[in-house]
């Protein structure tokens, strides 16, 4: 007896198989088309992240209002905002020039005072063998980086002006976000959608509450220590100070860098002074502050968040290492609610 095969079980067999290319192949070239996507508008969404932040600070100060005042969560809000608009302009209005000033100076002297550190740790078996280790170093790359970032440091501060802007929009009705978020998820998980979206809001809260209070302290310590020794240019130092606290592990490192450069214009002793003080500080507020905003927050891994810093900063510069942090921290409640939890529940419904 023959046994016939069907031709049409081949053919079947080719289109089969010529389909699951063209599919492999239309999903590789949609990911690529998606990368290049994000890639191009990935400032943009930094953006928006820092213009959620922005409302979350503003619904978290409205609810500090609320419970002192105990004035509607609205109108709380709006107080709130415009507090924070007043005391910005404030600021800017009476130490603008001054600051600016400063960072003109600081940015034309930079080269001068690398020299004179230089120099002065050429006087001492310590400091010489400091210059070895970084001899070869590129002292014209050092200032180029530095001035950078110096001057995104603080342009990112006028540019805070169009995310707070951006930021109030997003803290006039973030329902209407909130909803439209949830309404383009599937039914079946809409519900999951409203719980992620209500601890991202709760974790980002506590979190930048507690980086505003270190990063206040950071520059109130620094301003306080460098006016005693009475080092130039202290305003500056403190509010670069501050405002690098808000990147955990390099953004003190950082700061030091220009107070310690200052030092070494007046001594050694008064170089190495500068930096305990730093440390000092910085244990301070490690001790202090860190806890608190661990009780309010997630525990983010050290590692994870090098690795997440080092990234960001390649693909975004300055203000991707500036919200990365925040950015892992969602990264990671998503992670939390969409697998592991769900992956817990299904072992316990096994067993």
């Amino acid at each position: 007896m023959i046994n016939d095969q069907d031709p049409r079980d081949g053919s079947n067999s080719a289109l089969s198989f010529s389909h699951k290319v063209w599919i492999v192949t239309g999903i590789l070239t949609l990911s690529v088309i998606v990368i290049f996507v994000l890639k191009a508008a990935f400032s943009v969404l930094l953006i928006v992240l820092a213009a959620c932040l922005i409302a979350v600070f503003f619904h978290g100060l409205g609810d500090m209002i609320e419970r002192f005042t105990k004035l509607k969560h609205s109108i709380s809000v709006f107080t709130g905002v415009l507090i924070t608009i007043a005391f910005l302009s404030g600021i800017f209005w009476f130490m603008g020039s001054t600051i600016q000033a400063q960072i003109a100076e600081l940015n034309s002297d930079l080269p001068e005072m690398i020299a004179k550190a230089k120099a002065s740790l050429s006087h001492s078996a310590v400091g010489n063998k400091i210059l070895e280790s970084i001899a070869g170093f590129d002292d014209t790359k050092m200032v180029s980086t530095a001035k950078g970032v110096f001057n995104t440091s603080f342009g990112v501060i006028g540019d805070l002006y169009i995310i707070i802007f951006l930021g109030i929009f997003f803290t006039v009705d973030p329902s209407i976000y909130k909803e439209g978020i949830i309404k383009l998820t599937p039914v079946s998980g809409k519900r999951d959608a409203r719980i992620v979206l209500d601890r991202i809001s709760i974790v980002l809260k506590g979190w930048l509450k507690g980086m505003l209070l270190a990063m206040f302290l950071i520059g109130i310590l620094t301003v306080i220590a460098l006016s005693i020794f009475k080092i130039p240019l202290a305003l500056t130092l403190a509010i670069l100070a501050g405002i690098m606290n808000f990147i955990p592990n390099f953004g003190p490192l950082i700061a030091m860098i220009p107070a310690v450069l200052i030092g070494f214009t007046i001594s050694v002793n008064m170089a190495i002074l500068i930096a305990i003080t730093y440390l000092v500080i910085q244990t301070i507020e490690s001790n202090v502050v860190t806890p608190m905003i661990q009780k309010k927050m997630i525990n983010l891994p050290p590692a994870l968040t090098i690795l997440s810093q080092v990234l960001m900063g390649t693909v975004s510069g300055f203000l991707g290492i500036l919200l990365a942090t925040p950015l892992l921290a969602i990264i990671i409640v998503l992670v939390d609610e969409l697998y592991v939890k769900k992956q817990k529940t299904i072992e316990t419904s096994e067993k």
